[in-house]
């Protein structure tokens, strides 16, 4: 077994992969702590400029310099200098191929995809020679080791930092998949066309009453307010129906509710038509957000 078996070259403010190592071994252990390596990706920012994560075989260890990380998997045979070693030999390379400004502007993942020549270079320079092939030497970066130790970080601890930073997309270490809702359907499309136009209608209601409120009745409050809550909960509806959340049947039925109670409320200003209208648009909007399911698609590799 090579005992450096995965490279990644990550943006740290964002987590942009830049470049990676194609790997020729596979086993479990690997698979994993790459995964773990894209979750850490995600949360940079907050790993000081050296760190390493302990496993079974396989460690994970970490270098960041000028907002870009260089990141490997190793054999835990390999002893921290020589790592280390690696890394900064990769960073060397790395600076002297692409300057900050190409970095700082890439949009799409695995732009510089042609570093991996370089990456097989340097690991076949460490496998066969042991030593390092650049600027740094053995001596040196073990005294600075010396002095400024990695930090060590437990990749429990990864894991639940990734899960209290995620947003309206939830990434399962575990499995290597990601939460994406199912594509929008027909009847979705007119369930949002329909909940815009009630929205529409609600706040226009509600704006002209609350003019009128101001000039000469101060006693329709309570009927500005009930059409300016059933335009946000049309307003959140369509959210809830194009984003992932949480609890969100509990969320889509407080919001029937409110609007249910909310036209009720203004029967006295609507017909019993209109009233059944903005609810039946509310139910089905209702319905579609609850069995909008979701999809899980294996996280992309793009081919390393």
């Amino acid at each position: 077994m090579s005992l450096i078996l995965f490279v990644l070259v990550v943006r740290v403010r964002d987590g942009l992969p830049l470049s990676a190592s194609t790997d020729f071994e596979h086993n479990v252990e690997l698979q994993e702590r790459k995964q773990q390596l894209r979750t850490i990706s995600r949360t940079l920012a907050s790993f000081p400029e050296r760190s390493s994560m302990k496993g079974q075989e396989l460690d994970i260890h970490l270098l960041s310099w000028e907002g870009v990380s260089y990141m490997s998997v190793c054999h835990r045979s390999m002893s921290l200098t020589k790592v280390f070693c690696f890394l900064e030999d990769l960073r060397w390379e790395f600076s002297a191929c692409y300057k900050p400004n190409l970095v700082a502007l890439a949009t799409r993942p695995y732009p510089f995809l042609h570093f991996d020549d370089i990456i097989q270079k340097l690991k076949q320079q460490y496998e066969q020679k042991g030593g390092p092939a650049l600027q740094v030497t053995l001596t040196e970066v073990q005294e600075d080791l010396r002095l400024r130790p990695p930090q060590i970080v437990s990749l429990e601890e990864v894991v639940l930092t990734n899960g209290a930073a995620n947003g309206h997309v939830e990434q399962l270490s575990s499995s290597g998949q990601s939460t994406k809702l199912e594509p929008v359907t027909a009847p979705g499309i007119l369930a949002l066309v329909l909940n815009i136009m009630c929205a529409s209608l609600n706040v226009i209601r509600g704006v002209h009453l609350l003019e009128y409120t101001f000039q000469d009745d101060h006693d329709n409050l309570w009927n500005v307010a009930a059409f300016l809550l059933a335009f946000v909960c049309g307003a959140v509806q369509c959210h809830l129906y194009l984003f992932h959340s949480r609890h969100k049947t509990a969320k889509s039925a407080v919001l029937l509710s409110a609007v249910v109670v909310c036209n009720v409320f203004l029967l006295g200003l609507r017909n019993a038509w209109q009233v059944a209208f903005h609810v039946g648009v509310a139910s089905l909007a209702t319905v579609l957000i609850v069995t909008r399911g979701v999809r899980r698609d294996r996280t992309h590799d793009c081919g390393v």
